[in-house]
């Protein structure tokens, strides 16, 4: 009995081992041999659509929104994409300014610098376009959480997030 459970016990381990490099195999692989999850998909959503409710409740309920702090490292959050992107107009922007090839170069090597920065520098998180518009579909776009942080940071010391409108329960 012992020697049976013994050895069920080591076979387990076999089978997680090759479990665990079969994941690391997998994650070397090409993206374009994955699909979707629809599982993901919506647990994604449903993270991003409470994350997006919170953030507009924050930014609607304190008037002046220049002492809202999202991270406790917004200083350098703020200074390091200012010192990257010192004439990027963030009150009104387009999804070219976003994701045009030279926009996501630029994005891709400041998110990298952040990932030390912030928690879940990369999670794909719901952005208004136009700082002073609410989330509507025409006004939202998927970015990491790093480029979502840096834009709204600004925007909130910059004065950009001072008159929204609230939210219509």
């Amino acid at each position: 009995m012992v020697n049976e459970k013994s050895e069920e016990s080591s076979q387990q381990n076999s089978q997680s081992k090759e479990s665990e490099l079969s994941i690391g195999e997998i994650l070397c692989r090409p993206a374009e041999e994955f699909t979707n999850d629809p599982t993901i998909e919506i647990a994604w959503m449903s993270t991003a659509i409470r994350h997006m409710e919170a953030y507009y409740k924050l930014i609607t309920s304190i008037k002046n929104s220049d002492v809202i702090r999202l991270t406790q490292n917004d200083d350098h959050i703020y200074e390091e994409f200012r010192k990257q992107f010192p004439d990027l107009k963030i009150e009104s922007l387009t999804e070219e300014m976003i994701k045009s090839n030279e926009a996501k170069e630029q994005w891709r090597e400041f998110c990298m610098k952040m990932k030390d920065k912030m928690e879940d520098f990369n999670f794909a998180t719901l952005m208004r376009l136009n700082s002073h518009s609410d989330y509507k579909e025409e006004n939202t776009i998927v970015v990491p959480r790093a480029q979502f942080l840096a834009i709204e940071i600004a925007r909130n010391r910059e004065g950009h997030n001072s008159d929204l409108p609230p939210i219509q329960e």
